[in-house]
């Protein structure tokens, strides 16, 4: 789980890596004969019986520096990733965050270049709200109707949705699926875990080779597999 790619000077809530930092953790993962891919190849993958090779990178919030700082770092390595943006802040930027800094979000072609680049387009809700303390029309309009926002400027139906703020409860899992979603991330989901539930690993800018190790190994031995993936 990535966010912004780009100025460490000022991250208070430490969402952001170098893009030197970027290549080498991805070099790690190469090192060890690990693929970067979009969830939706991961769980495919795994679905088929294989994938044991693969892992899922994903990139939250759309900033815009994902074309100009992460996008290369993976082509360098041939890796895909999923990026979630949020269709109600296209050209906006991260308000949802008191402390700052302002850090600009995609365009709508900005959008458009990463899928056209084979990058996988998923949703973040519509403007970054916390699904848990959401109404009832609130939560529809986060995961249905930003689902349809990103289908029409995508042309390729959203298959992914990714709960803002890695919080989750039974109300937003049951919304995302009625939404039509395949599959939505978490962070750490507990007994939600599950294909609308996923579980991910925080990658920030200290995690050098042996932090990413240990997170490898502490993450499998806390987290139970997903049933049917």
């Amino acid at each position: 789980m990535y966010h912004s790619v780009g100025d460490r000077s000022d991250d208070p809530y430490r969402v952001t890596v170098t893009p030197d930092r970027l290549d080498r953790q991805l070099g790690w993962l190469a090192r060890r004969g690990l693929r970067g891919v979009s969830v939706a190849d991961l769980l495919a993958a795994r679905a088929a019986g294989g994938g044991r090779d693969l892992v899922g990178l994903t990139f939250d919030d759309g900033y815009a520096d994902f074309l100009t700082h992460a996008l290369p770092a993976l082509r360098r390595r041939g890796f895909g990733a999923t990026l979630f943006v949020l269709p109600g802040r296209l050209g906006g930027d991260n308000g949802w965050d008191p402390l700052g800094p302002r850090r600009p979000l995609l365009t709508a072609d900005g959008i458009r270049s990463a899928a056209a680049e084979g990058v996988e387009i998923g949703s973040h809700g519509l403007t970054h709200v916390d699904l848990t303390t959401a109404d009832d029309l609130t939560l529809k309009r986060e995961t249905a109707e930003s689902r349809a926002v990103l289908t029409e400027l995508t042309g390729t139906a959203t298959a992914g949705f990714c709960y803002p703020y890695g919080t989750v409860h039974q109300r937003a899992v049951d919304a995302v699926r009625e939404a039509g979603y395949d599959y939505a991330c978490a962070i750490d989901p507990g007994p939600l875990t599950g294909p609308h539930a996923l579980p991910r690993v925080h990658v920030g800018q200290h995690d050098t080779a042996v932090r990413l190790w240990l997170k490898y190994r502490l993450h499998r031995l806390r987290r139970r597999p997903v049933a049917g993936r």
